[in-house]
């Protein structure tokens, strides 16, 4: 059996973890590399115990149970190399998170049930964590598969075996537009009736407004006017009085008055200056009272009550004031408030033509989306036969015999656009020939739907930008053979990024680039477990415990050693 690679760049790095007070750990802090990594030990020791930790670091629901007796708190830190991984620097920037090459996910929380999260040293939310933690690590267990179940993954991990990422971005950037044009559109259209009524209002309300003469300077006039022939008899007889006073009542009137003063001042020979100034002052008003007497004369002759106009001025006004009253302004301001309605309603008026273009428009989007979906469509089609006779291939050789995955494109419904095109995809197992295949989650065991994730990311190693992989006894229920296979495929996804499995089978931990043994002890009333690194020997001596169970002897040893070295080279 042959295995197709494509050399790769390594996306994700979990560089170390460290656990602090959690379960049976007092203080530990473990280094990771590139490569595969084994974690063995015996049952009880705690061989899940740094997987389930990171799963906290990454925001897993905080159980106070695991908690280390007689401590207060527990904290759990991962540090990753992100310095390949852009949507998760870009994920950061976003967010308002420090970004550098390495990511720090640290996660608090206490036996009163407090529990807090920090990304790159700033407090985070658990979603936060767990949105960032998704894009680094890949975490498949006997209970847990982040990413396999969820349709969003299968879409992805087809795409990228497609090599239609670009592709995508174009269908997704097409629907955007046309979603945007349509909602557009579809408000436009959901208010026409409310437009018309406004339109017809707006009209009417404009030629009210136009049919007056709203600017200052006539209100001010009309005002005036009014005020004058509605005191018209009252003007009259103070007009009269005011002539009566100038010129014609009898023993003293002011122009009488101002001629017996000059006549005085005539008679003087020498005046004093005081009284030459008197006399010019007199002299000028006495002409001034001539004029007002001249003036006084002519607007009582022109002067006439006029109740028609009267009547005429009053109804203007009137109107003007209802008006105001009517767009609750001050009469001044009705001039600008015509200016305002004659806008909007020009505005409306071109409604119409505005509904006519983005109908044009919507068509012109929607015809660049479906021909980029549509070319999508097509290329999607062709590679997930490819991709599922190929996983099926690394099904049959991990022991799921019978087994058969299809990648399902289910079209959407004819009237529907969506982002990510015109289907949905999901990958569907058939356990045994002759059965339906079914969704993954309601046919798969645990330790199957491990393997299907295996066989799957083998698949995709070669084109999808894979995060750190970890898998929590991916080799349950399967036999020596199957386990050198499992083991084969977790060294080659190693050798293209990260792996971590925690095993119980000698043969998947032998063909691991690094191996970790879990152990616990016992002083008193104090446990601890402990991870511990292995060198070549103490990884012969933990392969030979595995392949012998409590009775080591020289042959499993030998077993042991043959068994590394095999896997080695």
């Amino acid at each position: 059996m042959s295995w197709l690679f494509v050399n790769r760049l390594v996306k994700t790095l979990l560089l170390s973890i460290n656990i602090n007070n959690y379960t049976l750990v007092e203080s530990l802090e473990i280094e990771f590399k590139k490569g595969t990594t084994a974690i063995t030990g015996e049952t009880g020791a705690g061989k899940s115990l740094v997987l389930d930790a990171l799963g906290m670091a990454l925001g897993d629901r905080a159980d106070t149970d695991t908690i280390r007796h007689g401590k207060a708190r527990a904290e759990i830190t991962a540090t990753f190399d992100i310095s390949n991984i852009e949507d998760a620097k870009k994920w950061l920037y976003d967010n308002d998170f420090n970004n550098d090459e390495n990511c720090i996910l640290r996660r608090i929380y206490t036996t009163e049930g407090r529990s807090k999260g920090y990304i790159n040293g700033q407090p985070s939310t658990m979603s936060q964590l767990q949105e960032l933690g998704d894009m680094l690590t890949d975490i498949h267990s006997q209970h847990e598969h982040q990413s396999l179940l969820r349709k969003d993954t299968h879409r992805r991990l087809l795409d990228e075996y497609a090599k239609v990422e670009d592709l995508t971005k174009q269908v997704a950037s097409h629907y955007v537009l046309w979603h945007k044009t349509n909602n557009d559109l579809s408000s436009l259209l959901k208010r026409s009736d409310e437009l018309d009524a406004r339109k017809e209002l707006l009209g009417f309300q404009v030629v009210e407004l136009q049919q007056l003469d709203l600017s200052a300077l006539y209100l001010d006039n009309l005002e005036l006017e009014q005020k004058t022939l509605a005191n018209a008899e009252q003007i009259v007889q103070d007009s009269h009085s005011l002539l009566g006073i100038c010129e014609q009542t009898e023993g003293f009137n002011l122009r009488d008055g101002l001629n017996r003063a000059l006549s005085i001042l005539a008679t003087i020979d020498y005046k004093p200056e005081a009284l030459k100034i008197t006399e010019e002052l007199l002299q000028g008003g006495l002409i001034q009272v001539e004029e007002a007497i001249t003036e006084i004369g002519h607007h009582i002759d022109k002067f006439e009550a006029d109740p028609q106009r009267l009547q005429i001025v009053e109804d203007e006004l009137s109107v003007v004031f209802q008006l105001a009253r009517k767009h609750r302004v001050l009469p001044d301001q009705l001039e600008a408030t015509k200016a305002v309605l004659e806008s909007e309603l020009k505005s409306l008026l071109g409604g119409s033509e505005n509904v006519e273009a983005l109908q044009l428009k919507l068509a012109d989007l929607a015809e660049n989306y479906m021909t980029c979906a549509k070319k999508l469509s097509a290329k999607r089609k062709v590679a997930a036969k490819t991709m599922a006779s190929e996983i099926n291939q690394q099904l049959q050789a991990l022991s799921m015999e019978g087994a058969e995955l299809l990648i399902q494109l289910s079209p959407n419904p004819s009237d529907e656009y969506r982002s990510a095109g015109l289907e949905e995809i999901e990958f569907l197992l058939a356990s045994n020939p002759g059965q339906p295949h079914k969704m993954l989650a309601k046919i798969a065991s645990g330790g199957e739907l491990s393997r299907i994730s295996l066989a799957i990311q083998v698949v995709a190693a070669g084109h999808s930008n894979i995060p750190t992989l970890v898998f929590d006894e991916v080799d349950v229920g399967i036999g020596g053979s199957t386990a050198d296979v499992v083991g084969t495929l977790l060294k080659q996804l190693g050798n293209r990024g990260q792996v971590i499995s925690v095993t119980h089978q000698p043969q998947v931990a032998a063909h691991a680039h690094h191996h970790y043994l879990a152990s616990k002890i016992s002083e008193g009333n104090s446990t601890e477990s402990l991870m511990s690194p292995l060198n070549n020997q103490q990884r012969i001596d933990e392969l030979a415990r595995m392949l012998g169970g409590a009775t080591v002897t020289k042959q499993t040893v030998s077993h042991a050693s043959e068994l590394l070295s095999l896997a080695s080279t």
